[in-house]
């Protein structure tokens, strides 16, 4: 497997860490579930893009921001790793293609809505899939004591066991010891690292 510090300024075009990524990705690398609660700004993102590309497969992120979805998506483009993207800013014919591709065993990084999995024509799909990773950005979702609490995100436990139960990244900007203990129970994450 090529290091990390090879994919970081292969593939990244990075020069360096920032503080504590390493850490993470070392974490997410070892087979760990991840708890993982950064500023904004301090690359969350590249805790996950970097194992992804790594270990290689497919890799299943679920965020609920569609703008930043999309933005992502054009950066890992423009980075050359495989990417796509499934949400509802996008047209019929382009979901279908995406899960038609996705159906085809997809290698790279998907980018889905949370919303995406109440969809049947995905949730039939999902048996069929078997991430190395699964990353839910914005944990903070899953919980009632979270500022931004989305009922979507209480499936994503029975979602991730539909998965094959696949290393869990869960990302937030915020969380109280309250919400850390909810994205823990929620997501049912294993004896996770916390960063």
């Amino acid at each position: 497997m090529t290091s990390v510090d090879e994919i970081l300024t292969g593939t990244f075009r990075l020069a360096h860490f920032r503080p504590h990524q390493r850490e993470v990705i070392t974490d997410i690398l070892a087979g760990h579930d991840v708890v993982c609660v950064m500023p904004t700004g301090a690359g969350k993102s590249l805790c996950y893009q970097l194992p992804a590309v790594a270990v290689g497969g497919l890799t299943i992120v679920v965020s609920p921001l569609i703008a930043l979805m999309a933005d992502q998506v054009q950066q890992l483009r423009e980075l050359s790793v495989p990417t796509l993207l499934l949400n509802s800013s996008q047209d019929a014919s382009k979901q279908r293609e995406t899960l038609q591709r996705v159906r085809a065993g997809f290698q790279g990084i998907l980018y889905v809505a949370p919303e995406r999995f109440a969809a049947p024509s995905f949730r039939a799909l999902l048996p069929q899939l078997r991430p190395r990773l699964f990353v839910v950005d914005e944990a903070h979702c899953v919980s009632f004591w979270g500022h931004d609490f989305r009922p979507e995100y209480m499936r994503l436990a029975e979602i991730r066991e539909t998965l094959g139960s696949p290393v869990t990244v869960a990302l937030t900007a915020t969380a109280t010891p309250q919400v850390r203990t909810d994205i823990i129970a929620h997501l049912k994450l294993r004896s996770p690292k916390m960063h």
